[in-house]
């Protein structure tokens, strides 16, 4: 039988970090981890986005069966195993407890990336590759109501929150919050 994979859950808005994070945590951890995202479907040309940008192809409709199948893919990959450095934005209503139903046979420690407004809106400028406006749209929004296992701050050093987010990991409690909301 396979051991089930183990999720490192990094949950933050647009541009606060994740993804530095994510690279940070997977180069070293010391065992196999994919680091895995929505961006790496939309960059890699898994999805058709000319066609949902130039209005071929409406992304609304399509945006609720995406979703869902991206949230059933971890469960296989981490179903088969594999470890997993996930960077996702819960920004769709419902989804978190939708995870935390998928990922109950899984050790998921989730991290809470903040960083502050003025910095997230120089990012996603500084980027050019998001909707303006989004990442404060997640700033007033994603944090909402959620406790999370750590939490960072996006602002900090990198190097130092790579080390923190893994020193974490390490002397992380088997009551994770994904554990206490599933109430087992």
């Amino acid at each position: 039988m396979v051991e089930p994979g183990k999720i490192i859950f990094l949950h933050g808005a647009s541009s606060s970090g994740k993804s530095t994070l994510a690279r940070g945590v997977q180069a070293r951890i010391g065992e196999p981890f994919w680091h895995i995202s929505i961006d790496h479907l939309r960059d890699s040309g898994v999805l058709p986005m000319e066609r949902f940008r130039s209005g071929e192809f409406d992304w609304k409709a399509a945006r609720a069966p995406f979703f869902d199948g991206f949230h059933r893919s971890l469960v296989a990959y981490a179903g088969a195993g594999n470890n997993l450095v996930l960077e996702h934005i819960l920004d769709g209503e419902g989804w978190l407890e939708q995870l935390v139903q998928l990922f109950a046979p899984f050790d998921v420690f989730f991290v809470g990336v903040h960083c502050p407004l003025p910095l997230l809106i120089e990012r996603e400028k500084a980027r050019g590759d998001r909707p303006t406006g989004s990442a404060e749209q997640d700033f007033r929004t994603i944090h909402r109501g959620k406790t999370y296992d750590f939490e960072v701050q996006g602002e900090g050093d990198a190097t130092e929150n790579v080390g923190s987010i893994l020193a974490a990991w390490k002397n992380r409690s088997p009551m994770s919050v994904f554990r206490r909301l599933l109430g087992t």
